[in-house]
């Protein structure tokens, strides 16, 4: 447990001035102000919006965004930030030399990625419901305090966490394997695109592809109204679906295998 706390530790330090580690932080924050911006500007034409309608609404811009396209490619760009520091460095070598198990060091870093995702779903939260309350107070006319929907946000993003585990788990191994960036960015950007297609045609079979996952918890979590073409009247959440179930037994297949894979290859 030392070894790991120390790798995960030092992992920290590695990435805490990259792109990687400064996105998990400023991606929810800036999509989060741009939510702000726009309702604060449509005030006048949301303020006889209900509460409740008003919440989903403004929450629907940032999960739209993330449950899409944002969050798969998102989470393969931090699978590879994670080992590419080690790559660029060419300090492989090095860091399974020390006095520290290879599976602590492996460990490690992947519980590192699995923290940044975390941490930027976290964040998109918490900011959601944060400007939700900050335009309540400057906008009176928007009844944001009038609804509370906090535990409804955080179950849906940590929905749309569990969601990302099996394409983590699968770039992570792949941008273990590759050093350079088109392999497994590429081979990921393809494959998100496959799987957001699959999960807008509302495949029968498509929660067994894990790129599919986060469109899939995004759709199965809202309930449209008929009414009007494209609006979202409630939020239906259901945590446990057979694509987290998918998402989550990927994510422990291939870690393991991964670790197997790298013990043999990653040091000659």
């Amino acid at each position: 447990m030392k070894g790991f706390l120390l790798s995960f530790r030092s992992e920290f330090y590695k990435t805490r001035k990259t792109i990687g580690f400064w996105g998990s932080i400023l991606l929810p924050l800036l999509i989060s102000i741009l939510a702000f911006a726009m309702f604060f500007i449509k005030s006048e034409e949301l303020k006889s919006t209900p509460p409740m309608i008003l919440w989903i609404k403004f929450s629907m811009i940032s999960l739209a965004m993330m449950g899409t396209l944002l969050l798969p490619i998102y989470t393969i760009f931090i699978a590879y930030s994670v080992n590419n520091v080690e790559h660029k460095a060419d300090t492989w070598k090095t860091i399974f030399s020390l006095p520290i198990s290879r599976w602590s060091v492996y460990g490690a870093k992947f519980a590192y990625a699995v923290f940044l995702v975390f941490l930027c779903l976290a964040l998109f939260a918490l900011f959601t419901i944060g400007f939700g309350n900050l335009l309540g107070t400057l906008k009176p006319e928007l009844k944001f305090n009038a609804y509370h929907m906090e535990v409804q946000l955080m179950e849906v993003y940590f929905k749309l966490f569990l969601s990302s585990l099996g394409i983590l788990s699968i770039q992570f191994l792949l941008s273990l394997l590759w050093a350079d960036f088109l392999k497994p960015m590429g081979l990921g950007f393809v494959a998100t695109i496959a799987g957001v297609t699959v999960a807008s045609k509302n495949w029968e079979y498509s929660y067994l592809f894990p790129y599919a996952h986060p469109m899939e918890a995004i759709t199965t979590m809202i309930k449209r109204d008929n009414k009007v073409a494209g609006t979202v009247s409630e939020l239906q959440i259901n945590m446990f679906t057979k694509d987290v179930y998918v998402s989550f037994a990927i994510a422990i297949v291939v870690f393991i295998a991964g670790y197997f894979i790298v013990r043999k290859k990653s040091v000659k």
